[in-house]
C-alpha cells in the first residue's frame, strides 16, 4: 500500500512538472519551421477542382456530354501537374 502511494506521489509530481516547462520550451519551435504556403490539401483541391470546372465546361461545348466527361479528365489533371508544379518552383525558391 505504502508503495503504491509512493509510486503514485511521484507520477503525479513528474506530470506537473512537465505540465509547468511543457510551455517554456515549446516557445521557438514555430520559430524554425518554415511552411510552404504553396502545399496543402486546400489549395490543391482547389487548383484540381478549377482544372477540372474549366476542362468540363470547354469540353461540353465542344463535345456535348462526352465531351464534358474527358474535358472533366483532362482538366483535373492540368490541375493536378499545376499544382505539382507550384510546389516544386516554391521549394527551388526557398532552399538555403
Amino acid at each position: 500500500m505504502l508503495k503504491r502511494k509512493i509510486v503514485r506521489s511521484i507520477s503525479m509530481f513528474l506530470i506537473a512538472c512537465s505540465l509547468v516547462l511543457c510551455p517554456l520550451l515549446n516557445t521557438d519551435a514555430g520559430a524554425m519551421q518554415r511552411r510552404n504556403p504553396e502545399a496543402g490539401k486546400k489549395k490543391a483541391a482547389k487548383r484540381i477542382g478549377i482544372g477540372t470546372a474549366i476542362g468540363a465546361g470547354a469540353g461540353g461545348l465542344i463535345g456535348g456530354r462526352k465531351g464534358a466527361l474527358i474535358g472533366a479528365g483532362a482538366g483535373a489533371g492540368a490541375g493536378t501537374v499545376y499544382h505539382i508544379h507550384k510546389k516544386r518552383s516554391y521549394r527551388r525558391r526557398q532552399r538555403r
